[in-house]
Order: structure tokens, then sequence, then C-alpha cells
């Protein structure tokens, strides 16, 4: 019983309540990717702030097959963006780093999105913005993200909407139907985010919302996952002295 044009409205305060106490002439600044969340994300943020508020940041690592969606969507939106290609940043890094010490292949899979944090920050700094974070509920319930990558952010509308969700959200919003329901590549290894996860987002958004799932295996699974990767969704923990 989603109510998507409710929860949408509240979200849009939400956004304006945040940059009201956060930053009242600050900009949003959202990593465009090209999928739903960082499109819904912005249209959000253009809704709640104005799109003379919004900042767009394409940031490629060298040749993105799939760029055109990302351009679709900020001209879609009538937003300012600004595109950072990446790469020699994550060969330069990659190289550094390798000299030294041999990268694992996660370490190697995750650079390229904490690099890219790192520039988005850099970005929002410069322009007085605040970044966006982009991850969706079913995405942190697995911990699928990078930590201090694509898990960043200043404040994120979308952490506690589902997949399905975020996707009524979009439609509503009216952003093109190719970008809302474009099936999710990890852009990291070339597999879609189920073929990596190896469950629907519908199997999981299902779970999430109503406890039920049909495959006992899948079930396991997304325990485990929920389960180990829970550290990605708090805070640092900190020593406290009673001295």
């Amino acid at each position: 019983m989603f109510d998507a044009l409710k929860v949408k409205n509240a979200c849009v305060e939400w956004i304006r309540q945040f940059f009201a106490e956060n930053g009242p002439d600050c900009n949003a600044v959202v990593g465009i990717s090209g999928g739903k969340d960082s499109s819904v994300v912005a249209a959000l943020c253009v809704e709640a702030l104005g799109r003379e508020r919004v900042i767009g940041v394409l940031m490629p690592c060298g040749e993105q097959a799939d760029i055109d969606c990302s351009l679709q969507l900020v001209n879609h939106l009538g937003i300012a963006y600004h595109i950072v290609n990446v790469k020699a940043a994550v060969e330069g890094l990659t190289a550094a780093i390798s000299d030294s010490v041999p990268l694992s292949t996660q370490s190697r899979t995750n650079l390229p999105p904490r690099i890219r944090m790192a520039a988005l920050y850099a970005v929002s700094q410069s322009l007085n913005g605040r970044v966006a974070n982009t991850c969706n509920l079913s995405e942190d319930w697995v911990g699928y993200s990078t930590r201090y990558g694509d898990a960043a952010g200043d404040f994120s509308p979308l952490s506690r909407l589902t997949v399905a969700e975020v996707k009524q959200i979009g439609h509503l919003l009216g952003l093109p139907a190719e970008l809302v329901e474009k099936t999710p590549i990890d852009g990291l290894c070339g597999k879609t985010d189920e073929e990596n996860l190896g469950f629907t987002y519908a199997e999981l958004d299902r779970y999430i919302r109503t406890g039920e799932i049909d495959d006992a295996d899948k079930k396991a699974r997304i325990d485990h996952l929920h389960r180990i990767n829970q550290f990605k969704l708090e805070l640092m923990p900190v020593f406290e002295s009673n001295m």
C-alpha cells in the first residue's frame, strides 16, 4: 500500500528542510550515472530547490557506454552539469599503490567509486554544494555499495525506499521510462546487479517489506549479506574515555 505521491511530497519537503538547516544558499550536487536512483534523486532536488540549485556531475572512467543516459537525464531536467573523467586518477592511484602493495580484485573494483566520491566532493566544495547520496534501501540492506564511495553523501533521499518504490516515484516525477526501468549494472565488473547478488530486486523488496520469500537459499543469502554489511550503515565506532 505504498502511496508514491505522499512519499514523494514528503521527501521534497524533507530536502527543503535539510537545506534550510544545512545550507540555505547551497546547491544539491548529484553524481549522475544515468540509472533510476541518480535520476530520481536529481528530480526530487529540482522539485525541492529549483533546477538552478541542482548540479549534476558525470564521472565516466574512460569510455562509458551508457553516458548518453546521463546526458538525457540532465537535459531532461534542465540542470547544469560537469563531466569529470576519472580514468587518469584511477590509473594513477592504481599504479602508485601497486608499486608496493599488490592490489586485490576487490580493491581494484572499489577504487573507482571512491575516487568518484572524492571528485564529487571536490566539485561540491568548489560550487557551494551538498552531496546527495543516491543509494536505496534495497542496496543498503545487502551492502551493495562501496563504503566511502557511492555509500557516502551529505543527505540521502532514497535510503528508506526499495527499488520498486523508487521506480514508482520516478514515474510520478515524469522521468523518461527508459531511465526509470533501466536494468541496473554496477559499472564495475560489467554484470547486472541481480547477477552479482544472486536474487532479483523484486524478491529482495518483497522480503524487506513483508518478510516473505519463496526460496530458502535466497533467504539465507540475503540474511547473510544483511548481517555482514551492517557496519556500512553505522557510524564509525569511537572509543569513549571515562577519564
